[in-house]
Parts: C-alpha cells; sequence; structure tokens
C-alpha cells in the first residue's frame, strides 16, 4: 500500500483518490494544528499556576495534570475510536479540547486555580487524541513503511512548534487585566480547525484484512520481550522529555532570565521535537528502529550534560534542543517498534496500552519535576536522574538492534 513519502511516483489524479494518502495529509495538518495546545499549557501551565496557586510548589500542578488528563484519556479514546471509528472518535476529542481551553480562560478570569486545573485536565483528553494520530497513519500501509507514515505525520509538529508558542506571544495580553486568558480561548479555536479536519477523513482499508477474532489476550502481549523493550523505550523518552521540559522555564526564571526567553526556549525545544520527522522515517528505514531509539536516549542524556555545564540561557536551550531530537528518535523508534508488536484485530487494545503507560509515567515525571525544582540543588539533582533512566533502556536497544542488523 503506498504511502505519503511515494505521492510523486504516481499520476496525481491517482494520488488524489487515495484515500490513505489524503488522509495522512489531513493528519498532518491536523498535527499541526492540535498539536500546537501542549506547547500553550507547557508555555503557560506553570506560569499561570503559580500566579493562582496558594503554595509555588503547587505550580506545575496544572501542567502535570494536563498529562494526566492525556494518560487517562488514551484507553477511553482507544475504545471510542475502535467502536465509532477514527474520524467520530476526533471531532469527539475536538470538542473536548474546544470547551476545555474556553474553561481555561474563565478559571483565568475568575481566578480560581481548581478550575484552571480541571481544564488543563480536559486539554489532556483531548490530546489523548492528538497522540493517536501517529498511528492512524499507519492503518493502512505495509509494515516496511509503517516508520515513514509515522515520521510523515509527526512533521505536522513542526508547524505546531511555532503555532503553540507564537499563540502565547500574541495574544497574552490580547485581553486587558486578564493575562493568558486569550491564549486558551487561541487554543480552543485551533480545537475547532482540528475538528474542521476531523471530518474530511475517509474510511480506509487495512494493509492486511482484519480477522473477526479479537487476537491474542492483552496479558499474552504485554509479556512478550518485544512489546516490553519498545514501551520501555516510549516511556522512558518520553516521561525523561517531559521531566525536564515542564520544570525548564521554572528554573530559567529562577535563574534570572525572562519569561519570554523561556517561551523561546521551549518554541526551540518543540521545533527540535519535531523537525528531524521529516528524516527520521528513512534513518530509521537504514539504520533500524532499534539504533535510532538508543541514539535518541544518547541525546537526551547529552541534554543533561549541558544542562549541569552551566545555567546561562546558551545551556537551557541548547539543553532544550538535543531534548527535543531525542525525543524524537526515541519516540518515533518506540513507535515503530510498537506497530511491530499487534496484528490489525488488536491495533486499538495495544496501542491504548501503550500511551497509557506512557502518559502515566509523563505525568507522575511531571509532579515529580515541580517537586524537585523548587528544592535546592533541584535542577541538577534532575538532571543526574537522567543518566541511569536512559542507560537501563539504551542497553538492550542497542543488543536488539546488533542481532537485528546481523539478521
Amino acid at each position: 500500500m503506498p504511502i505519503a513519502g511515494h505521492v510523486t511516483k504516481r499520476a496525481p489524479d491517482v494520488a488524489a483518490k487515495d484515500p490513505a494518502l489524503g488522509n495522512i495529509r489531513i493528519l498532518t495538518i491536523a498535527q499541526a494544528l492540535g498539536g500546537a495546545g501542549p506547547p500553550i499549557v507547557i508555555s503557560l501551565g506553570g506560569i499561570v499556576g503559580k500566579t493562582l496557586a496558594s503554595d509555588p510548589a503547587f505550580a506545575t500542578i496544572p501542567v502535570s495534570l494536563y498529562n494526566v488528563g492525556v494518560a487517562v484519556g488514551t484507553l477511553p479514546a482507544a475504545y471510542i475510536m475502535r467502536r465509532f471509528g477514527r474520524r467520530h472518535g476526533y471531532v469527539f476529542g475536538a470538542l473536548i479540547g474546544i470547551f476545555g481551553g474556553l474553561l481555561a480562560a474563565t478559571a483565568i478570569t475568575i481566578e480560581t486555580f481548581a478550575l484552571f486545573a480541571l481544564a488543563t485536565v480536559l486539554i489532556g483528553l483531548f490530546g489523548a487524541y492528538i497522540q493517536s494520530f501517529r498511528f492512524a497513519a499507519t492503518d493502512s500501509v505495509a509494515a516496511e513503511h509503517r516508520a515513514t507514515a509515522i515520521s510523515r505525520v509527526m512533521v505536522g509538529g513542526l508547524a505546531a512548534a511555532i503555532i503553540g508558542p507564537q499563540v502565547v506571544i500574541w495574544t497574552s495580553d490580547a485581553i486587558p487585566g486578564v493575562p493568558y486568558a486569550a491564549s486558551f480561548i487561541g487554543l480552543s479555536i485551533l480545537a475547532f480547525l482540528t475538528l474542521l479536519l476531523a471530518t474530511r477523513l475517509k474510511p480506509v482499508a487495512a494493509a492486511a484484512p482484519t480477522p473477526a477474532s479479537g487476537g491474542r489476550p492483552l496479558s499474552k502481549i504485554v509479556r512478550a520481550p518485544r512489546f516490553i523493550l519498545a514501551a520501555a523505550t516510549g516511556v522512558v523518552s518520553y516521561a525523561l522529555m517531559a521531566f525536564i521540559m515542564t520544570a525548564t522555564p521554572l528554573a530559567m526564571v529562577a535563574c534570572g532570565h525572562s519569561v519570554g526567553q523561556a517561551t523561546l526556549g521551549i518554541q526551540w525545544h518543540v521545533l527540535a521535537m519535531f523537525g528531524p520527522s521529516f528524516f527520521t522515517g528513512r534513518l530509521i528505514a537504514r539504520f533500524g528502529k532499534e539504533r535510532i531509539a538508543a541514539t535518541g536516549l544518547a541525546l537526551i542524556a547529552g541534554c543533561a550534560v549541558i544542562a549541569l555545564s552551566g545555567l546561562a540561557v546558551a545551556n537551557f536551550w541548547l539543553a532544550l534542543v538535543l531534548l527535543g531530537v531525542g525525543w524524537n528518535f526515541g519516540f518515533i523508534g518506540a513507535t515503530a517498534m510498537i506497530a511491530d508488536c499487534h496484528t490489525p484485530e488488536e491495533r486499538g487494545k495495544v496501542q491504548g496500552l501503550n500511551d497509557f503507560l506512557i502518559f502515566g509515567s509523563t505525568a507522575t515525571a511531571s509532579f515529580l519535576a515541580g517537586a524537585l525544582v523548587h528544592i535546592d540543588n533541584g535542577w541538577s539533582l534532575m538532571n543526574w536522574l537522567v543518566f541511569p533512566a536512559t542507560l537501563a533502556v539504551f542497553l538492550p536497544l542497542l543488543a536488539v538492534g546488533r542481532r537485528a542488523a546481523r539478521a
């Protein structure tokens, strides 16, 4: 089954009629718009939280609750999409995102921390649907093209890296006396545009026939070494990224840097997260999923080295860039590994469980980041913790990658 990377080899009229190619384009644009929500929450969640919370230690709770929302939403989202289809699921998810953004703006206006925290949970539920775009790209492609299809959709995140922070910069003071409320109204508008795109998705045939049975029991799948390594790679890549990223804006402000510098740092970070998607699929095809994922973990460790070497703006920004590229290699590699762990009829439950594990651990990492960044030498301690976590998965990935290369 052809994918987006092969469009130039086909007659334009044929490509236009291929629903799989059309869906990949729609998902890429939807990733750009819906994916701009997380940078808004990450850039402002801690800052708004610090303003509204009774205790500064609670500042990052809204960002952490966003990740809780993603984690809690993954399994219901997988069920809804399996039961009603991708299109209806994405429309429902976008409606949640619209309401969540408006609720956040309302909470800022009336200065209620609890309501703002609830709003970030709802935005996280919307994020659970956004995260499944990468899996939706693989629904109708052959196994050897999955990594490229995933990368094509993830390229939309590159635009999201620009759109999200720019929405913050342009709208932060758009409503006099209520800073940042307009930014979350902007998030609702982005969710509405995502809804419009979701209505244009077309049904596609699976790359292979789907048997009527539900496949293997989930308890058997999760015991397979291949699934364990794939899930662990995704968990470590995403959780460490959230662990460091959540604390970075607060650490930068604590070191005397401006909110604008912190926001730009997040923008460079998100650009680094998605920019490599232009070629990550090709790298995976050449060197293997495991080796590219291992390279990503090595880059995340390099981020910690840079962060520990100084507190200048350049240190924070370079660390965030390395963190973003490392996440891209690790997460896309892990996603491609997960796609090899299930049959078509097992797809929904395996993908849902994988994302539940990833975002559950990410939420935990965000909570820990909020607690640790405020203690003495907390920023240094956080970066030292990166090394054992990456090493625990890096070595098995190298071993499996070498065996795959010999095979």
